[in-house]
C-alpha cells in the first residue's frame, strides 16, 4: 500500500513539474509578443537600444565565449564528474573548517582573475556538488573581484591611493559576503548537509590522485592564458610579456590536456565529462544570452549611448553623498564589466566629475555582479538567495564608498 501511495505521489509531483515548466514557456512567449506588440522600435532610440544589445551580444560572443566560458564550462564538467564530494565538503561545505574554506575561496578566486560571467559555471559546479552557501559564494565574489592584474591597472591608471582600496575591499566583502550568506540561509546548508551525510563511499576511479590534480590544473591554466586580456601600455614588461606568448602556452597546455585525457580517462569518463559540460552550457548559455541583451538594450557599451544615457549617470554619481555611492554601485551591479574594461571606464567617468567614493563604489559592485550574471545565479540557488547576495554586495559596496570618499576629502 505505502509502495502504491508513493508511486503516485511520485507521478503527481512529475505531471506538476511538467505544468510548471510549460507554464514557463507559456509566459516567454506571452513576453514576447508583447514586447513586439507595444514597443516602438521605431522610435530613432528604441532602434539605437536595439542594436546595442545585438552590438554587445556579439562583442561577448567574439571576446568572451571560446577563450572564457567554453574552458569554465569544461571546468565545472570536471568538477561535478571527476571531483569527488567529500573533497568538495572538506574545503567548501557548511561544515568545513571556516578559515580555511574562506580562504581556499579567496585564493582560488585571485588566480583564475576571470570576469562575473565566466566564474558563473565554476561557481554552480561547486554548489551543485556540495559547496556550502557560504565559501561558493566567498568564491563568486572573488573571481571577479580580486583580480591581481585588474587591482595593478586600477593604483597605476587611477591611483594607487584606489588601487589598495580595492584591492583591501575586496579581499574584505569576499568573507563578510560569504559569512553573511552562511547565517541568513544557515538552515537551508544543514538541510543540504543533513542529505549528503548518508551518501555512499566514493567509488576508486583506479587513478592516482596527483594525475586529477594535474588535469583540473591543466584547464585551470587554459582558462588564465586564453582570457589574459591585454594590460594597457601602463602596465608593466611582465604583463606585456604573459600577453605576447599567450596563445603560444595556451596551445601547448591544450595539447598537453589531450594527451592526459587520451591516456588517463576511459571512454565512459570521456562521455561523462562532455554530458556534465553540456548540462552546464544549456543551463547558463541561455541566460547568460538573454541578460547581455538586456543589459546592451537598457545600458549600451562604453561610449555607445543606449536607452539609459550615459550622461545621466555621470550627473548622478558626482560627491559623496549616500545617494551617489548608492546609485554607484547599483549601475555596477547592472552593467557588464568585461576584464579589465572597469578601469579606463572609470578613468573617463572620474575625468566627467565622478567622485572617488562612488568610483569605489562602482569598481566593488561593477566586476562582482552584471544583470546577466544575476539571471543564472537565479537559476543555480534561487531568486531569494540571488537577491540577498547582490542585496549584501550593493550595501557593502555603498558604504566602503562613503567611507573612502570622506578620507579623501
Amino acid at each position: 500500500m505505502a509502495h502504491h501511495v508513493s508511486r503516485i505521489t511520485s507521478h503527481a509531483s512529475r505531471i506538476k513539474g511538467e505544468l510548471v515548466k510549460e507554464r514557463t514557456k507559456l509566459l516567454i512567449l506571452i513576453g514576447i509578443y508583447l514586447v513586439a506588440y507595444y514597443v516602438p522600435w521605431d522610435d530613432p532610440v528604441i532602434r539605437r537600444s536595439g542594436l546595442e544589445a545585438f552590438m554587445m551580444l556579439r562583442e561577448y560572443a567574439r571576446e568572451h565565449v571560446l577563450t572564457c566560458l567554453i574552458p569554465a564550462f569544461f571546468i565545472a564538467g570536471a568538477i561535478s564528474v571527476f571531483v569527488s564530494q567529500a573533497s568538495v565538503l572538506k574545503y567548501f561545505g557548511a561544515q568545513a573548517n571556516k578559515v580555511l574554506s574562506y580562504a581556499v575561496a579567496s585564493i582560488s578566486g585571485t588566480i583564475l582573475a576571470v570576469c562575473s560571467c565566466t566564474v558563473l559555471p565554476l561557481f554552480a559546479g561547486i554548489y551543485m556538488r556540495g559547496a556550502g552557501i557560504g565559501p561558493a559564494t566567498a568564491f563568486l565574489y572573488s573571481g571577479p573581484a580580486i583580480n591581481v592584474l585588474a587591482i595593478t591597472m586600477t593604483a597605476q591608471i587611477l591611483g594607487w591611493k584606489l588601487g589598495l582600496a580595492r584591492a583591501i575591499c575586496a579581499v574584505i566583502f569576499s568573507v563578510v559576503t560569504g559569512l553573511t550568506m552562511a547565517l541568513l540561509f544557515r538552515e537551508d546548508d544543514a538541510n543540504r548537509t543533513a542529505g549528503q551525510m548518508y551518501l555512499p563511499d566514493e567509488e576508486e576511479k583506479g587513478r592516482p590522485l596527483f594525475q586529477e590534480g594535474i588535469y583540473m590544473a591543466t584547464m585551470v591554466l587554459i582558462l588564465v592564458f586564453a582570457a589574459f586580456a591585454k594590460p594597457s601600455p601602463e602596465s608593466g614588461a611582465l604583463w606585456q610579456k604573459i600577453f605576447s606568448v599567450k596563445w603560444h602556452i595556451t596551445a601547448m597546455l591544450l595539447i598537453a590536456l589531450i594527451v592526459m585525457v587520451k591516456q588517463w580517462f576511459t571512454k565512459d569518463e570521456r562521455l561523462t565529462w562532455v554530458q556534465a559540460t553540456w548540462g552546464f552550457m544549456k543551463q547558463i548559455f541561455p541566460l547568460l544570452g538573454a541578460g547581455v541583451l538586456v543589459a546592451g538594450f537598457l545600458l549600451g557599451r562604453p561610449g555607445h549611448p543606449a536607452l539609459i544615457p550615459e550622461q545621466y549617470i555621470q550627473d548622478l554619481v558626482g560627491g559623496n553623498s549616500l545617494w551617489a555611492n548608492l546609485f554607484a554601485s547599483l549601475a555596477g551591479a547592472l552593467m557588464y564589466f568585461a576584464t579589465l574594461t572597469e578601469v579606463p571606464i572609470l578613468q573617463g567617468l572620474l575625468g566627467a566629475g565622478m567622485g572617488q567614493g562612488p568610483a569605489l563604489a562602482l569598481l566593488l559592485a561593477g566586476p562582482a555582479l552584471s544583470l546577466p550574471n544575476m539571471l543564472v545565479i537565479a537559476g543555480v540557488m534561487g531568486a531569494k538567495k540571488t537577491a540577498a547576495y547582490c542585496f549584501v554586495i550593493v550595501i557593502l559596496s555603498t558604504v566602503a564608498g562613503m567611507v573612502y570618499g570622506s578620507i579623501m576629502g
